[in-house]
């Protein structure tokens, strides 16, 4: 069966507190047990803010070490969960339900490559 990566997106700056914070991973931890149950879920991490992120880039036979992401935006990729789907209707449908327990924030969802 396919796999779908489900990219959460969040804004820069510091996490909501915890009174709004709790009930949002109450809501997660649920639909990832459901997802977990019926066989969707594959794999799902939060990450660390972008500022702990090294970027690695090759130029010729050096090696360049970078400090913080990639590039500088509003946003980053605040964690991911993996997904296994029929087809992209039913991966939309699962990031649709990721993308209400997590709202505001915005979901993505992407084929993998040869993730059968």
């Amino acid at each position: 069966m396919p796999q779908y990566l489900l990219t959460i997106h969040q804004p820069d700056g510091d996490p909501p507190p915890p009174e709004v914070l709790g009930p949002i991973m109450e809501g997660l931890d649920a639909l990832n047990e459901e997802m977990q149950a019926n066989g969707t879920w594959v794999f799902a991490a939060a990450l660390h803010p972008p500022g702990t992120a090294t970027v690695v880039r090759v130029r010729g036979e050096e090696t360049l070490l970078t400090d913080g992401p990639f590039a500088e935006g509003k946003e980053h990729v605040g964690g991911f969960t993996v997904i296994r789907a029929a087809d992209l209707d039913e991966a939309l449908h699962w990031g649709g339900r990721l993308a209400r327990v997590l709202a505001p924030l915005s979901i993505e969802v992407r084929p993998i490559h040869g993730g059968a």
